[in-house]
């Protein structure tokens, strides 16, 4: 018999968020040992080419190729070890093999790959950098544990060097974030007393400080494209505030030309802030992947070198500084605009109200005139429904004289006159206490 579960059904997500702290765990390495890295910026509809691309890597090397969906994939293909790992908007590439060149960064880890291979990846460079893990007896200089100027130079050439112990001390690590001739970055990592784990972690970090840093700054170009277009905005914008302000009773059709300039200025904002704010907030958020990365280096100060947290603050902050500015204006641009726009509106609702109040009145004033006028008809009308009936009994009277009765015509005609007007005005006044009768009910029926 099966065991009685001890637990409800699962989540259908908990397997996959279960394994996703243990996601992208680092290579372990130990001195010496060479790497090489690339982040390649790739469009969702290149996914499969590049995932086609893996394929052939894979069947070159009679190896099994990444599975279906599959976010990282890692296996040794004859001197190497590849890893591969796919991020929001790129995928990293890096290679890693045992052993140093003679000289520094000479027989880069990627030339191990078939010719071509990684230059075929389907997308764009964003980075890419060659690394080297070294012993603490390979570099030794003169103040007792730290590398001197002349072996860094023999590494990064006459840039200026960035570095700092990592790890609390249990590492060097060294760059010049420059791009070198091969369009690879360099960096130095000295193992003092790190594991092949944490060494591992070391290297992956300052890649990915270095990706992310790069992903981050794709932001700036955009704030720049925006920054000259912003001034003529806010002028205009100004301008038409000023002519709102100048004049509360300025036409209706002055204040609607307004209003159409004003929609005009905030579809131009709107499309800025469409074309910018994904890529603004893509920039945020690989920026705080840059400061929590450099944080869990643990640096430690080595005298007269800036380090990486340093270097950081000193040159990405402001650049990631100008987009959030940039940004920032964007938004408030288009709250300005709403708020002119909505107060415009109002005034514009307010003139129209009153056209209307005065259209109302005017034909009020109208309905009036025409009450008045069909009085009078009705007057003339009672007239001559009297004059007409007074001739018909006059007709009558005359017949009744002829056929031999005692009346005088004129006088019974002259006497029905006052009683056929009483009858006219009582019928008119029947008619009309008819009429508001029919009103008040279907009044009263709504």
């Amino acid at each position: 018999m099966p065991a009685t579960p001890l637990l409800p059904p699962d989540h259908p997500d908990r397997a996959a968020l279960a394994a996703e702290v243990h996601a992208r765990p680092p290579e372990p390495l130990a001195a010496p040992s060479r790497a090489s890295y690339a982040a390649v910026r790739i469009e969702a509809d290149a996914r499969d080419a590049e995932m086609a691309h893996i394929g052939a890597l894979c069947a070159h090397y009679g190896v099994a190729p990444p599975p279906s969906g599959g976010t990282q994939w890692a296996a040794t293909l004859g001197r190497l070890r590849f890893k591969w790992e796919r991020h929001g908007e790129f995928s990293s590439y890096t290679l890693f093999t045992a052993g140093l060149s003679p000289t520094p960064f000479a027989e880069p880890v990627a030339a191990l790959l078939p010719a071509g291979w990684l230059a075929g990846v389907p997308g764009q460079t964003v980075f890419a950098a060659h690394a080297k893990l070294v012993g603490a007896a390979a570099l030794v200089g003169r103040d007792g544990g730290n590398p001197s100027a002349e072996q860094l130079a023999a590494h990064f050439g006459a840039n200026v060097v960035v570095g700092a112990g990592i790890g609390d001390g249990a590492g060097l690590a060294f760059t010049d974030f420059v791009i070198h001739g091969d369009g690879f970055a360099r960096f130095v990592l000295l193992d003092r007393s790190m594991t092949e784990r944490q060494a591992g972690r070391m290297l992956q970090r300052l890649f990915e400080i270095e990706a992310y840093r790069m992903m981050a700054m794709l932001a700036l170009p955009v704030a720049r494209g925006l920054w000259p277009r912003l001034l003529p905005i806010e002028r205009t914008l100004a301008g038409l505030t000023e002519r709102i302000a100048q004049d509360a009773t300025r036409r209706a059709g002055a204040d609607e030309a307004l209003l159409h300039e004003l929609m005009a200025l905030a579809a131009e904002i709107e499309s800025a802030l469409a074309a910018s704010q994904s890529r603004f907030g893509a920039s945020r958020a690989y920026h705080a992947l840059v400061s929590t990365r450099i944080a869990e280096l643990r640096e430690q100060r080595i005298q007269g070198l800036q380090t990486i947290d340093e270097f950081m603050t000193r040159r990405l902050n402001p650049a990631m500084a100008t987009c959030v500015t940039v940004s920032q204006r964007l938004h408030d641009l288009s709250e300005r605009i709403a708020q002119a726009s909505s107060l415009l509106r109002t005034r514009v609702d307010i003139a129209r109200q009153q056209q209307n109040q005065a259209l109302l009145a005017a034909t009020a004033r109208r309905a009036k005139l025409q009450l008045r006028l069909q009085q009078t008809v009705e007057g003339l009308s009672v007239a001559a429904i009297v004059y007409y009936s007074a001739g018909l009994v006059g007709y009558v009277a005359k017949a009744a004289k002829a056929a031999g009765a005692p009346l005088s015509p004129d006088l019974v005609t002259g006497l029905a006159v006052p009683v056929l007007g009483l009858g006219a005005w009582w019928v008119l006044s029947r008619v009309h206490r008819r009429i508001a009768a029919d009103d008040d009910h279907g009044g009263s029926d709504h």
